[in-house]
Parts: C-alpha cells; sequence; structure tokens
C-alpha cells in the first residue's frame, strides 16, 4: 500500500475521462452551498481544470484527487487542497462524497486521513484549514476527528436562498513540524 491508499480507497489523480463524473457533480445545485459555487461549470471549463491539474500544485495552487474504491476502482468523490500558500506552507482542505449510498462507509475519514499525510510528509506543509457551515455536522464531525480545532466563527458568513449561515474555520497543525 502507497501513501495514497488505505484499506478501502485509493486517491488517484485526475484523468480526463473524470470531466463527466466531475460534471454531475460540479453541476449539482445542492452541492453549491457547500462548496461556494453560485454558476454552473461547462465540460470545456472541466477539461482545462484536468489538464491543468498536470502542473506543480505549488505552481497551480490546488490539488484534486479523485476517491475511488479499491475494490472495484469507482470514483465516489473527490479530495481537494485549494489555496495552496507555498510561503506559509499552509492549504485549504474540502472533500465531497457524493451519492448518498457512497456515505458512511467510511471513505471520507479515510480520504481525509490520506490527505493529511500527503500534506504533512510530502508537501512539507505546516497546516491545513477548513471551513464548514454551522449546520454540517457531519464534516464538522469528520474534520474534528481527525485533529482540527476550531479557530473561529464568521457569523452569518453564507448567504442561502432562506437565510445567513454561520461558518467556522477550523485547522490542523502539523504536529512534526
Amino acid at each position: 500500500m502507497n501513501c495514497l491508499e488505505s484499506e478501502n480507497i485509493r486517491l488517484r489523480a485526475l484523468e480526463p475521462e473524470d470531466v463527466d463524473v466531475m460534471y454531475r457533480w460540479e453541476n449539482d445545485v445542492s452541492v453549491w452551498r457547500v462548496s461556494n459555487t453560485t454558476a454552473p461549470y461547462s465540460k470545456y471549463m472541466l477539461r482545462e481544470f484536468v489538464e491543468n491539474q498536470r502542473h506543480d500544485v505549488f505552481e497551480t495552487k490546488q490539488l484534486r484527487l479523485m476517491i475511488c474504491t479499491r475494490a472495484t476502482g469507482r470514483p465516489v468523490g473527490a479530495v481537494d487542497l485549494f489555496d495552496v500558500d507555498p510561503y506559509n506552507r499552509r492549504a485549504g482542505v474540502g472533500i465531497l462524497i457524493y451519492e448518498t449510498q457512497d456515505k458512511r462507509h467510511g471513505y471520507a475519514s479515510e480520504a481525509l486521513a490520506l490527505m493529511i499525510l500527503y500534506a504533512f510528509q510530502t508537501l512539507i506543509l505546516n497546516q491545513l484549514y477548513c471551513n464548514i457551515t454551522a449546520g454540517n455536522i457531519a464534516s464538522m464531525s469528520l474534520f474534528r476527528n481527525k485533529g482540527f480545532t476550531m479557530v473561529g466563527l464568521k457569523k452569518e458568513w453564507i448567504k442561502t436562498t432562506a437565510d445567513w449561515q454561520d461558518e467556522y474555520m477550523l485547522q490542523l497543525i502539523n504536529p512534526k513540524r
């Protein structure tokens, strides 16, 4: 097993054939509220995104890895590093498990654990952070169980169609620095 594999999943680089599944995920308006998306993505834009992933993460300031089951190789989600800051050695991290039937199998937990190891051991980052809306209890639990601590609350930070939501910022400092 390598650093991007665990018992049940494997993280892998984006492939051109991932555009179709990413198109479905990125254009699902129910996902937009957690991804700060406000407009649909075209397949052209997603092909460009996949092509851009061949460049160094410190150049592009982002990295998306597909979360695939080890048993079948089927993509069940994605884990992202974003706003990668090479000088301050930090990055944001986000995760998506898309289909309901793929949730509650531990895929997100395994993927986040692998991404933390990759970020700290391979990219030599000092810290990771994430932003989670106050109502997203599953994500809050996931990140806190991996050692992230709450460092701030942004009041009425996210506008929804019905109201405003608070957003928490969580942070994980590399324990081995």
